[in-house]
């Protein structure tokens, strides 16, 4: 057995006793498998541990980076209570029609609202509009501009907030600093980002799974 497939099987297993899917979940990924939406939202496994995240911090709104299909953003928002809210900045129209439709199968659209467009204009124009600050955030878009979105978390969100920043590891790749790539050069930007920063208190984690080698960070918003 070579060790992606030992590492397919433990997720399988953890995923059938630990975090099963049920019919939304599984249309989530079916739907986005067929409208070509590549093979990258994160396990079952892994939105499970969002989910208890949220719901450990007693989340009523969070804030999320990179929609995709819709897939995290349906475990996150079921930790939501009844008048809590999400929003979900996508860069793809297409993804985001997608997730909008998979979400309403959810029953989520009247908690969730995916926005489309560059982040980055998304961003200025969501403070813009004052909101509560965001009880966690979870980035999981574009890698390269991974430090910018940190500092936008750090914008609203308040003492006491979680941040989550998906796929840090890169496949080992975020160890060398001679690494060309952007989506390195991001990762470690905002990395070393996080560990300096005077208001956050984090650590990131290596994982293996069905989506390879790979990890996350983790992050407080200090007073």
């Amino acid at each position: 057995m070579s060790q992606s497939q030992l590492w397919d099987d433990v997720d399988d297993y953890f995923t059938t006793h630990l975090a099963p899917e049920d019919d939304a979940l599984r249309a989530a990924l079916r739907d986005s498998e067929a409208a070509g939406l590549p093979h990258i939202a994160v396990t079952a496994p892994q939105g499970k541990l969002l989910q208890l995240l949220a719901q450990i911090q007693g989340a009523r709104t969070i804030l999320e980076l990179g929609t995709l299909g819709g897939y995290s953003t349906i475990w996150l928002a079921r930790a939501l209570p009844a008048d809590g809210r999400l929003i979900s900045l996508e860069y793809s129209p297409v993804n985001a029609e997608v997730a909008n439709r998979n979400i309403a199968r959810a029953g989520l659209d009247k908690i969730v609202e995916v926005r489309v467009g560059p982040a980055l204009e998304s961003l200025p124009q969501l403070a813009d509009e004052n909101p509560p600050p965001f009880d966690l955030v979870f980035i999981d878009a574009d890698k390269g501009n991974n430090p910018h979105y940190v500092e936008w978390a750090l914008k609203l969100t308040s003492a006491g907030s979680l941040i989550v920043v998906d796929n840090v590891v890169r496949g080992g790749r975020v160890a060398d600093p001679g690494n060309p790539a952007s989506d390195v050069q991001g990762t470690r930007t905002a990395l070393e980002l996080i560990g300096q920063h005077p208001r956050l208190s984090a650590t990131a984690i290596q994982t293996v799974g069905s989506k390879g080698y790979d990890g996350f960070a983790l992050a407080r918003v200090l007073p």
